[in-house]
């Protein structure tokens, strides 16, 4: 089983770029890790309906046919940290299919996206910038490893 995150648009600050790339370098020693980017959508003078459509339109194609999909989305299921490690686990032992952790743009996650997933993960009880979000999953990606097998990251 492969875990995939798949976002739309590519990191623009150099910084919150840099701290996503570490941490999903440190999360790909403890799973195998792939990333991949949708374009983002113009964010000024299209409609958000519009621009939501047309980003899970470009989502979608990234995912395997087979796959489990994770929605990043705020209106999701809350774990904590070693909830989430047991969880991964869990469908780890399984052998099934890729993993798929789907992070919307700036007006989120479309309808079509949602149905798709099979699960619904909130990263944060608040509404994150879509670049955080995806900071914040690659840290606790990489936090779960580290608490599956007992090393002391996770205090």
């Amino acid at each position: 089983m492969k875990l995939i995150v798949a976002a739309v648009g590519a990191p623009r600050d150099a910084a919150l770029a840099a701290a996503i790339r570490e941490y999903e370098t440190r999360a790909a020693r403890y799973w195998p890790l792939e990333v991949r980017e949708a374009k983002a959508g113009a964010a000024r003078g299209q409609a958000p309906d519009l621009a939501r459509a047309k980003e899970g339109e470009r989502l979608l194609a990234l995912l395997p046919p087979a796959a489990h999909v994770v929605a990043c989305d705020v209106g999701g299921t809350a774990m904590s940290s070693e909830e989430f490690a047991a969880w991964l686990q869990r469908v780890r032992e399984r052998a099934g299919p890729d993993l798929v952790f789907l992070i919307g743009g700036a007006f989120g996650l479309s309808d079509a996206v949602r149905a798709r997933a099979t699960r619904r993960l909130s990263l944060a009880p608040w509404t994150l910038p879509h670049e955080l979000a995806r900071l914040v999953l690659a840290e606790q990606l990489y936090r779960a490893g580290t608490i599956l097998r007992g090393e002391p990251y996770h205090k």
